[in-house]
């Protein structure tokens, strides 16, 4: 429901103040403690899904993206993670289509390990596929 989106502007807390905007986009950074080196591109018009995106939002995001990327260089990660989290199977908790760009250091403990390393585990297959 739009009325108690946390990213829609009028429900927006004033620690979730953005970074970066552009006409139809906006940045903000992550309030993780654990992903000190990361935030989300977030359309300003409500949509649940990327898919749903104008190609002017489309555009913008990208143009976001080039410039969050800027800023999150500064801190001297060594590599990105960049993704979306479309439908609830698959980890979406706010119904606003938001990108994770999220900066990646040497040190972590899981470096190395990308996107895809948490469902290629055998224990991720589907239940009727065993």
């Amino acid at each position: 429901m739009i009325s108690r989106c946390p990213f829609c502007h009028p429900n927006r807390s004033a620690k979730d103040a953005a970074l970066l905007e552009n006409r139809s986009t906006y940045f903000l950074r992550s309030l993780d403690p654990v992903l000190q080196c990361a935030g989300m591109i977030i359309p300003f018009r409500h949509v649940s899904a990327p898919f749903d995106l104008t190609q002017d939002e489309w555009l913008e995001t990208f143009d976001l993206l080039s410039r969050a990327k800027l800023l999150l260089d500064e801190e001297g990660p060594q590599g990105y993670n960049i993704g979306w989290n479309i439908g609830q199977a698959a980890g979406q908790t706010v119904p606003h289509v938001h990108l994770h760009v999220i900066g990646r250091f040497s040190d972590e403990p899981f470096a190395g390990q990308g996107i895809r390393h948490h469902f290629k585990h055998e224990d991720n297959r589907r239940r009727s596929q065993r």
